[in-house]
C-alpha cells in the first residue's frame, strides 16, 4: 500500500481574479491560491484521498498564504520548498465576455521555476500510487531538470503516471519548445488529460478524433481524456471512445479550476476501481461524475479552496 494516493509536482501561485470595480473605477483583484497541480490535489483530498505536493514558493506574504491554503485543504506540504531570493509566482486572470480567460504572468523568474533536483523529496514520489505532472515546470531551468528527475524516480518506483499539458502560451520562449516538452510529457504518461484547444494545437488536426488518433498511434497512452468545456468530455482507450455531455450550470461565473477538477475525478475513479482496461459503461460513469464536479466549480470563485464534496456531486447526478 502506498502512503499517498497522488503526489503532484508543479506550480503553486496566486491567481489574481477580477472581483468588481472600486469607487475610483479601478479593477478590484482577489488573491486566490492557484496552480493546476494543487487544484487537482485539493479535489482529490475532498474525495477522501491522501495527496502530497512538491513545488516551490517565495519566502513572502503570498508564499505564506499558499502554504496555509494547502494545509487548510489537507495537502501534505513536506515537499514544499521556499526560496529566499525569488518571489512567489503571480498570475493575473482576465475573464473575457464569452467566459474564456487571458493570463498575465509575473514569473521572470518566479519561485515555482526555482525548484531544483536537490529540492525533490524522493520518498514522497516513491510512496505514491499516482504521480501527476504538467508542462509549466518544463518552461525553464532548474525546474525542468527537477521535473524530469521526478518523472524518472516515479517510473522506477512503478507509479501510475498522469499528465496534463495545461498549455499557457505566454510562459514559453517559443511554441516549438512547448511542443517538444509536452511531447516528453506524453511519452511518459499512462493517463493523459488534454483540452480541445490543446489537442488541435498539438496535432494540427481540427477534428478531435483525428487528433487523438495521432497521439494514440505515436505515444500508445492507455487512457486519454478530452475535455471540451460546454461540449462535455470524451474518453479514449484501446477499444473504446465514449462521450458524455456537460452539465450546464445557470450560475456559472468563471471556469478557473474546472479542468483540474475534472482531471482529479478521473484519478479518483482510477484509485477507486483499480488500473485496468475500462468498459464503455465504466468510462461513462467516470466522465459523468467528472463533468458534474467540474460544473460545480464554475459556479464558485477561485478553485483550490472551493472544491465540491462527493455528496454535492452526487446531488446533481
Amino acid at each position: 500500500m502506498s502512503k499517498y494516493d497522488v503526489t503532484a509536482l508543479g506550480e503553486l501561485l496566486i491567481d489574481f481574479t477580477e472581483n468588481g470595480i472600486s469607487s475610483q473605477g479601478n479593477p478590484v483583484m482577489e488573491a486566490n491560491p492557484g496552480g493546476a497541480p494543487c487544484n487537482v490535489l485539493a479535489m482529490l483530498n475532498r474525495l477522501g484521498h491522501k495527496a502530497a505536493f512538491i513545488g516551490k514558493i517565495g519566502q513572502d506574504m503570498f508564499g505564506d498564504q499558499l502554504e496555509k491554503a494547502l494545509l487548510e485543504v489537507g495537502i501534505e506540504t513536506r515537499g514544499l520548498k521556499k526560496d529566499e531570493e525569488v518571489h512567489t509566482t503571480l498570475a493575473f486572470v482576465h475573464t473575457l465576455e464569452d467566459g474564456d480567460r487571458e493570463f498575465s504572468f509575473y514569473r521572470k523568474p518566479g519561485a515555482d521555476m526555482m525548484l531544483s533536483c536537490e529540492d525533490l523529496d524522493e520518498d514522497l514520489i516513491k510512496n505514491s500510487t499516482i504521480f501527476h505532472y504538467g508542462s509549466l515546470s518544463m518552461t525553464d531551468e532548474p525546474c525542468k531538470s527537477a521535473q524530469k528527475k521526478a518523472v524518472e524516480i516515479a517510473e522506477e518506483a512503478g507509479c501510475l503516471m498522469s499528465f496534463d499539458p495545461n498549455l499557457r502560451e505566454p510562459l514559453w520562449s517559443s511554441l516549438d519548445d512547448a511542443h517538444r516538452e509536452i511531447e516528453y510529457g506524453m511519452q511518459h504518461c499512462n493517463i493523459l488529460k488534454i483540452s480541445d484547444n490543446e489537442i488541435q494545437w498539438f496535432t494540427g488536426k481540427e477534428d478531435f478524433d483525428e487528433g487523438i488518433a495521432v497521439i494514440k498511434e505515436k505515444y500508445d497512452i492507455p487512457l486519454i481524456l478530452l475535455s471540451m468545456g460546454r461540449d462535455g468530455s470524451r474518453a479514449y482507450t484501446k477499444n473504446c471512445r465514449v462521450e458524455v455531455p456537460a452539465f450546464i450550470q445557470e450560475n456559472t461565473i468563471e471556469t478557473t479550476g474546472a479542468g483540474d477538477t475534472f482531471g482529479a475525478c478521473i484519478l479518483h475513479y482510477v484509485l477507486e476501481h483499480g488500473w485496468k482496461e475500462y468498459t464503455e459503461e465504466e468510462l461513462k460513469e467516470m466522465l459523468t461524475f467528472a463533468n458534474a464536479a467540474a460544473s460545480i466549480v464554475t459556479t464558485r470563485k477561485g478553485a483550490l479552496r472551493v472544491m465540491p464534496t462527493k455528496e454535492e456531486v452526487e446531488a446533481i447526478l
